[in-house]
């Protein structure tokens, strides 16, 4: 596969400076210095723009614009100031498929990243709070991929507590005005720093699937000041299966004497439909447009006896959910809109995905998306979809 740059690859300001994970040095400025050296010969440069051929063989990636991640070892990569640095040739090699990713995000980015307006989103009702309609998730941030073990530990050395709070800052200077993730101490540790340089969005907390064994934890996230608390989707499936009912509501009521909004997450379409029947006290829904916590069991039996290696993403699953939040009294939050960087294999599909999603909610539902600003700026491109999408 051949990727051809006929624009100029710029290095965004954060990686003009020394801005690196530990012990990982940035290959963009090094790369283009010296291949304005003319030391390789798969570049070749014109006066005004620069033409870059690269064969790249193994691209896959997590919530971003072309679908193409590198795997580099970081191990590989030494500190800048180490004499023992692998050779200049060997790192080039290891940093031009960064830079092919670079490039071919530039290339999709299209007309979405350049729409110009005023930073403003459509808004929707969340009880005395008003959301906008394209929430940024926390699952890149924190390397939760759902792809493997490797993109997710690629995702959190990219995450430097600096760079969480230039995400956010970004995010909100778009227009973007609530954050959801879910309660660690990690995400507490940034959501304080966030605040303490200014950040005013809302916060949406998502619990931990072992909160019906440590319950006490919904006092602690609730000092933290989100708008509303949602126990986690695989914990209320859990419960419901092993009819345990009474504890997830006992959860749910707890969470509302503490004075917050009460959310429900679930992958199950079942669970919201059983609290819109029994009238659980809730405010919101979390709803995931695929069924990933489904019991291996019931895959097996969609799949012909066959037993899944990983999570699975059925292309029958958003349906389901999709007439689930049309029919639910309470807003929804619908999520895994790209399918987890399953479906951005280039802007008409990421633009079709956004379409699907808003087509199939409530004028009073909102959507979550998790956004990765290592090699492509993902927050201008949603919120320039979105606000487009929402303006028709």
């Amino acid at each position: 596969m051949v990727y051809k740059l006929l624009r100029p690859l710029e290095v965004p300001a954060a990686d003009r400076r020394d801005s690196r994970v530990p012990g990982i040095p940035n290959p963009l400025p090094v790369l283009l210095r010296d291949i304005r050296r003319a030391q390789y010969p798969k570049a070749k440069f014109g006066c005004a723009h620069l033409r870059f051929e690269l064969r790249v063989f193994a691209f896959e990636f997590c919530q971003m614009q072309a679908h193409s991640c590198i795997y580099m070892n970081p191990h590989e990569f030494r500190s800048a100031g180490d004499s023992a640095l692998t050779s200049r040739r060997q790192f080039l090699q290891q940093a031009t498929g960064l830079a092919a990713g670079a490039a071919v995000f530039n290339e999709i980015s299209g007309s979405a990243a350049d729409s110009s307006g005023p930073n403003t989103l459509p808004t929707v009702k969340l009880g005395a709070h008003q959301v906008t309609r394209l929430i940024i998730g926390g699952n890149p941030i924190y390397g939760y991929s759902h792809f493997n073990k490797i993109l997710s530990q690629y995702q959190t050395a990219w995450h430097t507590p600096e760079r969480v709070i230039e995400l956010l800052k970004q995010a909100e200077a778009k227009g973007i005005n609530t954050w959801q993730n879910s309660y660690a101490e990690r995400t507490l540790s940034d959501l304080e720093k966030y605040r303490e340089a200014g950040g005013k969005m809302n916060w949406l907390c998502l619990g931990k699937p072992d909160w019906d064994q440590n319950p006490q934890a919904i006092e602690d996230a609730a000092r933290h000041k989100p708008i509303g608390i949602a126990p986690h989707g695989a914990l209320g499936e859990r419960l419901h299966r092993q009819n345990k009912l009474s504890v997830l509501t006992d959860l749910l009521k707890r969470i509302r004497d503490t004075g917050v909004l009460v959310g429900l997450s679930a992958h199950d379409p079942a669970l919201v439909q059983l609290s819109e029947e029994k009238g659980w006290d809730v405010d919101y829904y979390m709803c995931c447009l695929y069924y990933l916590t489904r019991p291996r069991d019931e895959f097996a039996a969609l799949m012909n006896g066959e037993s899944p290696v990983g999570e699975i993403y059925l292309a029958s699953d958003p349906p389901r959910m999709f007439k689930t939040i049309q029919t639910a009294r309470k807003p929804c939050l619908a999520y895994k809109v790209l399918a987890a960087g399953r479906k951005v294999e280039n802007a008409a599909q990421i633009r079709q995905c956004f379409e699907t999603a808003f087509t199939n909610i409530k004028a009073t539902d909102a959507v979550i998306v998790g956004m990765y600003q290592q090699l492509n700026d993902q927050v201008a491109e949603n919120t320039a979809i979105v606000k487009e999408i929402c303006s028709k």
